[in-house]
């Protein structure tokens, strides 16, 4: 059962690090197209307000309705890093390495850099200098 968006998870992360990122990827299952990542960094002690107390899961929601949530996220947000592999480079490293490097990318594109890492999966591997755990 998935649960309301809430920043219960990342409150025990704030106590030692001020920027606590999240990131998540779409586009592993499609047999073309590219892997897209997104990096999302909201300040410490952030609150969700607005649409976003309603959101379980986006993959459930009508398209138009994620396009408005994803600009309810850029306002709320400290910070957004959004990174595309296309579907060569998919073809040259495989859709695993492909997914570590667009989550990489979009981690690059914030700033402030983050502390800490939370990323959405069972496995990860960085080529930041930046502590991460995984969560499923």
């Amino acid at each position: 059962m998935k649960h309301a968006l809430t920043t219960e998870f990342e409150a025990p992360y704030w106590r030692e690090f001020r920027h606590v990122c999240g990131i998540d990827e779409v586009g592993r299952g499609p047999l073309a197209g590219p892997v897209v990542a997104a990096a999302v960094m909201f300040k410490q002690g952030f609150v969700p307000t607005g649409r976003l107390t309603a959101v379980t899961d986006s993959k459930t929601l009508p398209p138009e309705t994620r396009e408005a949530l994803a600009g309810e996220i850029k306002r709320q947000a400290l910070s957004v890093g959004i990174a595309e592999v296309d579907p060569e480079t998919i073809d040259r490293i495989n859709i695993l390495q492909a997914t570590f490097l667009a989550m990489n990318m979009a981690v690059e594109l914030l700033s402030p850099q983050p502390e800490f890492l939370l990323i959405d999966g069972n496995h990860f591997r960085s080529a930041l200098p930046i502590p991460y755990e995984t969560v499923v």
